[in-house]
C-alpha cells in the first residue's frame, strides 16, 4: 500500500511539474511575441495584410521547422529575429538555449 501511495504521489509530481514547465514555457513565449525589436511580433503579424502567424500554425502551413528557418534566416521583410529573440530577458532569465526559445515562442502562437 506504502509503495503504492508513493508511486502515485511520483506520477502526480512528475505531472505537476511538466505543467509547470509547459506554463513558464508559454509565458516565455507570449514576453518574446510581446516584446521582440522592442514592439513586439504583433506589429507585424497582427494586421490583416501581413502574414497571420497564428492562422498559419494552427493551419499547418508554418511547421516548426519552417518557422525556425524564417526566424534564422528572414524571409521578405521579415528580418532575421534569432538574435534578438536571444536578447529577450524571459529568454535569459530561464536560461533557454535557441532551440528552447522557438519553441516557447512557436508554442505560445499555437496556444493563442
Amino acid at each position: 500500500m506504502k509503495k503504492s501511495l508513493g508511486v502515485l504521489a511520483g506520477v502526480a509530481l512528475i505531472a505537476l511539474s511538466s505543467q509547470a514547465f509547459a506554463n513558464e514555457e508559454i509565458e516565455v513565449g507570449k514576453k518574446i511575441y510581446e516584446r521582440a525589436f522592442g514592439r513586439g511580433c504583433g506589429t507585424c503579424h497582427d494586421i490583416s495584410s501581413n502574414p497571420q502567424l497564428t492562422a498559419n500554425i494552427k493551419a499547418g502551413t508554418l511547421d516548426r521547422a519552417k518557422f525556425e528557418a524564417i526566424l534564422k534566416e528572414g524571409k521578405g521583410g521579415m528580418p532575421k529575429s534569432i538574435a534578438e529573440i536571444m536578447k529577450n530577458p524571459a529568454v535569459v532569465k530561464a536560461g533557454y538555449g535557441e532551440d528552447q526559445a522557438v519553441d516557447a515562442l512557436y508554442k505560445y502562437i499555437e496556444s493563442k
